[in-house]
Order: C-alpha cells, then structure tokens, then sequence
C-alpha cells in the first residue's frame, strides 16, 4: 500500500463513518478497487482514530463538560448504556463477525441498511408531533441495540443508530448528534479490545514509511470533520431517503458482483 491509497480509505472511512452508508462497507470495496488484499488491523485502527479526533474537535465542549460533571451531567453515563450492546455482541460473535468481514455478506448487509433508512423515515414522518430533543435512558438503549446490530459489515453504524434514535422519539438532529458522540466511545473501545493484535502487528506493519498511515489518518479526520458538520445542517430540514436509495444501488451492484461475476469478490 501507499500513502495515496491509505489516504482514499482514510477519504472513504471519514465520510462513510458519519454518513449513514457504511464505513465497513466502503472500505470493502475500496480494497477490491483498489486491488488491496486487506487494510490490516493497524491501519484500519489508524482510520478509526481520524474519525475519533473529528468527532472530538467537533464535540469538545460537550464531553470536556461529561468529564467535568460525570454525576451532574448524565450524557457519559448514557453513552455507557448505549456502548454495552455492542461490547457484548463483540464478545459473544467475534469469530463469526470476522468471517462475514471477508466480503460475502456485504450485498445483503447494504440493503439492510436501505431497509432500515426507508423504515426509518417512515416511522419518524408518523411520530413527528412527540419528537425529543433530550436523550434518555430508552433513547440511549435503542441506539445502543442498533449499533450492536451494525457490528455487520455493510450495515451502516450511524444510519442504525440514528434511526434507532428516531424510532425511540427522538428528533433526526439529536439522534445523530448523540449517534457522532456514541462513535468516539465506540472507537476507543475498539482499540483497547484489540490492543495485543496492534502491538502484534505495529513494528512490521508500515516499517519506516510512516506516511502511509498518516496520509490515511489526516484524511480520515479532515473528511469526518466535514461530514458531521454537514450531517448535522443537513438533517434539521431534511430526510435520508437519498442515503437509502444510495446503499440500496451499491447492495444492488456488490450482489451482481457476487452472483455473476466474482470480479471483485468471492461468487455466492
């Protein structure tokens, strides 16, 4: 790999982890593209932590308050409420997760995110009139279920989230703004849970020629900062239909793939 293709995946997590299309699945495809066998644990962490500097930048104030009020302030404990779906399901489906990250499962995983931005949508056409802008208990453990669901590549974790946002009452813009917050626990979560595979692959990964991973790394944090800020605009006024015909059009084009051609990934 070199510092160009690490920063076209950086490009692709940046936006795709904050756009509800999926940032798992793009990368996929991005590799197959590019003809790359696999990012690799690091650098894909690496990637990861572009989108967690995004999100803090864009978010300081509000987790330099959770860290300074961590009682009084109650956004850190529901963070943690809505994290240990996902912690658990990693725990009890990492070995199968794994398998279905070698490609196969990604053209039905796309159009479950289709189905869940229309389904989504048209709950919160129907439930607009009880809308929140505050984030509870019920609220956090919605999110949380769906990102456990998301671990699957293909399946978009800010889509998922946001909708199960939505679909627990709350307005799309407080949906996704607590979905963005929920990633930087995510990340670093990630992390920790694979700390002995980075230490493992971090001396021979990249050798000397660190701008491959820091090519990757800025331009993950510059396109993340970027589409949380647009998210953030776009959904006060707006639907993700348009996100939803998107991922139905690429599920549809990765399962032609898979069932007649086997150019890019493994035939079904």
């Amino acid at each position: 790999m070199v510092a160009w293709q690490a920063a076209v995946l950086g490009i692709l997590q940046g936006l795709a982890e904050f756009l509800p299309i999926s940032s798992s699945g793009h990368l996929l495809i991005g590799e197959r593209l590019m003809g790359l066998d696999s990012t690799g644990a690091l650098l894909e962490i690496l990637l990861h932590v572009g989108t967690l500097a995004a999100v803090l930048i864009v978010f300081w104030d509000d987790f330099w308050s959770m860290l300074r009020h961590p009682v009084r302030d109650p956004r850190l404990r529901l963070l943690i409420l809505a994290t240990i779906p996902a912690v658990a399901a990693a725990l009890l489906f990492d070995d199968a997760i794994e398998r279905l990250f070698t490609g196969w499962f990604l053209g039905v995983s796309f159009l479950i995110t289709a189905a869940l931005l229309f389904i989504g949508e048209a709950v919160q056409a129907r439930r607009r009139a009880r809308e929140s802008n505050t984030v509870h208990n019920g609220h956090a453990l919605a999110m949380g279920l769906m990102q456990a669901f998301a671990i699957l590549p293909g399946v978009s974790r800010s889509g998922s989230t946001i909708i199960g946002g939505i679909s627990a009452g709350l307005t799309r813009e407080s949906a996704a703004r607590f979905s963005f917050q929920m990633s930087a626990v995510a990340i670093v979560g990630s992390v920790v849970f694979k700390l002995k595979d980075l230490l493992d692959a971090g001396g021979a990964a990249f050798g000397s020629n660190w701008m491959v991973p820091l090519a990757g790394v800025l331009a993950a944090m510059v396109t993340g900062y970027v589409a949380i800020r647009w998210m953030l605009r776009l959904l006060r006024s707006n639907t993700m239909r348009p996100f939803a015909w998107y991922v139905l059009a690429v599920g549809i084009l990765v399962l032609c793939d898979q069932l007649f051609f086997g150019k890019f990934f493994p035939k079904l």
